[in-house]
Order: structure tokens, then sequence, then C-alpha cells
């Protein structure tokens, strides 16, 4: 075997065994946060792939990374990966994904631990049987309301069929009172904007920041069509300490029934968001 000498260039000399292991090192450090800049950018396309499951219910490889702007094989990796852990699992009669149940299980577990849901729970019931109608617990989560429980009782329960449990503030009377009290909330709608959604969504900045005078001037929201045609609902702030807003208590129910109601309903939320942020201490 030939031994390879390495000479030095000329008017130079021979690099040392530590030069050469410095280079080496360094390389490999590259190497490794290459790496791990890769694995976090799967993450973040993994969870990606959670949000669309957010508005549908199951979608395909191809929905996927036509949403994502991802290849099929990239989306199609992601899946079969997430689905290996229960994350999601694919429907053996049309071969589409939907949630798994260890996300379920997951879910489950970070509800029972969210100290709102276990202490307005026995109030939402008696609003449930006090009036008969949906009642909703929710949050801000940016520019959107993400209802962390929902009691489905009465006329209500079916029009809630195919909704989810994230809407956009600015469609939504929860949205609109966290807002009103909330300047955050507030802020991130106007970032985000105002996508019409049905007859009578709010449309613009202007309309939206009149609309939350109007709910600090009455200390409840209204919404009439606005997510969902046919379907009215009432809400009022939990306030901390600060009167900051930090979650909305509201019923719904059909349009034509709830809406000549609003006023007595507000009283009623009001009294129960008091008797929820004093459990709270709050």
């Amino acid at each position: 075997m030939t031994a390879v000498v390495n000479k030095p260039a000329p008017g130079g000399s021979v690099p040392s065994s530590r030069t050469w292991e410095v280079t080496t090192l360094a390389r490999t450090k590259g190497d490794r946060q290459q790496s791990r800049q890769g694995e976090l950018k799967s993450v973040g396309t993994a969870l990606d792939v959670l949000e669309c499951f957010s508005v549908d219910g199951e979608l395909g490889v191809s929905d996927i990374a036509r949403r994502l702007d991802i290849a099929k094989s990239t989306a199609h990796r992601l899946l079969t990966t997430m689905a290996s852990r229960r994350i999601v699992e694919q429907n053996p009669h049309t071969g589409r994904y939907r949630l798994g149940v260890h996300l379920f299980e997951l879910g489950a577990l970070a509800q029972a631990r969210f100290d709102l849901r276990q202490v307005a729970m026995p109030t939402m019931l008696e609003l449930s049987r006090q009036t008969g109608y949906v009642v909703n617990l929710s949050v801000p989560d940016g520019p959107d309301v993400v209802y962390i429980e929902r009691l489905e009782t009465g006329p209500g329960a079916k029009l809630l069929a195919k909704s989810g449990r994230r809407l956009p503030s600015h469609a939504t009377s929860s949205g609109k009172v966290m807002a009103a009290y909330n300047a955050e909330a507030a802020r991130a709608r106007v970032e985000a904007g105002f996508p019409p959604r049905v007859s009578h969504t709010i449309r613009s900045r202007a309309e939206w920041e009149s609309t939350l005078d109007e709910v600090r001037r009455l200390g409840y929201a209204h919404a009439d069509h606005e997510s969902y045609e046919g379907i009215s609902t009432v809400a009022v702030p939990l306030l901390d300490l600060q009167q900051q807003a930090y979650a909305a208590l509201s019923l719904l129910g059909p349009a034509e029934r709830l809406s000549p109601q609003v006023p007595n309903l507000a009283r009623l939320l009001h009294t129960a968001a008091q008797r929820i942020s004093r459990s709270l201490g709050r």
C-alpha cells in the first residue's frame, strides 16, 4: 500500500495534526447544528399538520401537502410517523387521515388540569338548566377564540354539529367581549384582518373598533348571524383584578329565539362570571 504524504505548498507548511483536529471538530459541530435545525423544522411542520385538522375532520396526503406547500413525500412521511404514535389515524375506508386517539387522551389530560374549566363547570351546568341554551367557556388565543368547554343542550346543539373549537374573534360574541377588555386580543385581530364568514360578520377595522366601544358601554357582546347563519350568541367577560378579560362565558341558540332575550341573559351571565372569578381568586 502506498502511503500518502502531505506535502507543503511552496512557501507553506504541512498542516499540523492539531489543525486537522480543529477543522474536523468544527465541521462536526456544524453538521450537528444543521441536523438540529432540520429536526426543529420537522417538528414545526408536524404541528402545522395538526393545525390543518382544526378545520376539517379528515384530510388526505395531497390536501396536507397543498395547504402547507410541502412535497407529498414529506406530508406522507410526517403523517406516517404521527400515525405510529397515534397522534393521527388513517381511515381504512377512505385512506384519509384524522386526529388520533392519543391526541384525545392528551387533550383530556390537559383539560382535566385546567383549573378554569373545573371551577366553571358547576356554574355552567346551572346556566344550562336555567336557560336551555348551549353554554360556552372560551379563552383568547391570538386573533382567535378557543372554546375549552361547551355544554351542548337545547335547539342550539344541532346548529353546532359541524362547528369547531376555534373561531376568529371578530365573528363571535366571546371574541368581541374579550377584545373589548383585552388590548392584546383586540390588536391581534386587527393585525390578522377581518375575513368575512357569513352575512353579518365584521369586515373592517372601523367596524371592529366601533363594536368594541359598544361592548364596553353595555358590558356584554351580542352576535347575530356572524359566525354561522341562524345562530345568535351573547357573551360576558371573565375579568381579573386589573379588569382584564382572561376568558368569556356565553350562551348560544337559534337567532329568532335568543336575540329578544339578550339583556336578561346577559344579566344571568354576569352573575355567573362573577361567581367563577371569585372562586378562582381573581
